[in-house]
C-alpha cells in the first residue's frame, strides 16, 4: 500500500502540473498510467482520477484568477450547468456498461474514444482550424454537456478535447480556454463525485489512497498554475500538444495489451 500510494503520488504531481498548464486536467495522463500499472479496477481508477483533477481544478483556477485571467459570468454559468448534467450522465453510462459487460470491453471503448478525441485536439491546434465564433447560451450549454459527459465517462477528469473545442467553437485564446476548461472540470467531476457518494458506490474502493492522491493533486495544481503564468501562449500550446502525443502512445500500448 505505501509503495502504491507513493507511485500514485508522483504520477499525480507530474500529471496535474502538466494538466493545469495545458487545461486538460491531469486525468488524461493519470487514467492511462494507472491502467498501465494495473492494480486497481476501472471504477476505482476512474474515481481516483476524478478526485485528483477535481482538487487540482480548484487550486489551479484560483491561481489562474490571481494571475489575471478573466471569466465571463454568463458563459461560465451555462458551461457549468452543461458540465454538471454531462458529468452525471457520463458517470451513469460508465456504471451501466460496467454492469452489463466485462471490464476489458469497457476499457477498450474508453481507450478508443480517448484516442479519437486526442487526434481531434492535436490536429485542430496543430493546424490552427478556423474558429466558428459561436455565440448564444445554448452553445455554451451544449459545449458543457459534451465536455462533462466525455470527461466523466472516459474517467480522465478533463480531457484533451476541452481546450481544443473551446478554442474552435468560441475563438478563445489558449490561456483563456485553459481556465474555462479547468472550471468545466471542477463542475463535471464535482457532480460525478457527489453522484458516486449518494449512490454508495465507494464501498469497494480503497479510500486510504486518498491520503496520497489529494496532497499530490493540490501540489500539482499549484505548480502547474505557476508555470502557466510564466509560459507564453506558444509554450502552453507546445505543452498541450506534447501531452497529446504522450497520451496517444500510452493509450495505444494499453489497447494492444488488452488483446495480447
Amino acid at each position: 500500500m505505501p509503495l502504491l500510494g507513493i507511485i500514485y503520488f508522483l504520477v499525480i504531481i507530474v500529471a496535474n502540473s502538466l494538466g493545469a498548464i495545458s487545461g486538460m486536467g491531469g486525468g488524461v495522463l493519470i487514467k492511462p498510467i494507472f491502467d498501465l500499472i494495473g492494480v486497481d479496477s476501472v471504477a476505482a481508477i476512474s474515481f481516483y482520477s476524478a478526485v485528483a483533477v477535481f482538487v487540482m481544478s480548484i487550486t489551479a483556477t484560483i491561481k489562474q484568477r490571481q494571475n489575471g485571467v478573466k471569466l465571463k459570468g454568463s458563459f461560465i454559468s451555462w458551461l457549468a450547468v452543461g458540465a454538471i448534467i454531462g458529468g452525471i450522465a457520463g458517470k451513469n453510462l460508465l456504471t451501466v456498461l460496467l454492469r452489463v459487460t466485462v471490464e476489458k470491453n469497457v476499457l477498450s471503448v474508453q481507450i478508443s474514444i480517448t484516442i479519437i478525441t486526442i487526434l481531434f485536439a492535436f490536429f485542430s491546434t496543430r493546424y490552427g482550424w478556423r474558429s466558428w465564433q459561436l455565440t448564444g447560451w445554448y452553445w455554451s450549454l451544449g459545449c458543457g454537456l459534451l465536455l462533462g459527459g466525455f470527461a466523466s465517462f472516459l474517467g480522465i477528469g478533463g480531457g484533451p478535447i476541452n481546450v481544443a473545442l473551446l478554442m474552435l467553437m468560441f475563438g478563445l485564446p489558449i490561456k483563456e480556454a485553459t481556465l474555462y476548461s479547468l472550471c468545466t472540470i471542477f463542475f463535471s467531476q464535482g457532480s460525478k463525485l457527489v453522484s458516486l457518494i449518494v449512490s454508495d458506490e465507494l464501498s469497494l474502493i480503497n479510500l486510504e489512497l486518498l491520503w496520497f492522491i489529494i496532497p499530490a493533486a493540490l501540489l500539482g495544481g499549484y505548480v502547474g498554475s505557476l508555470f502557466s503564468k510564466i509560459l507564453s501562449d506558444d509554450k502552453v500550446t507546445l505543452v498541450f500538444q506534447g501531452m497529446l502525443l504522450v497520451v496517444i502512445l500510452i493509450n495505444t500500448y494499453n489497447g494492444i495489451r488488452l488483446f495480447i
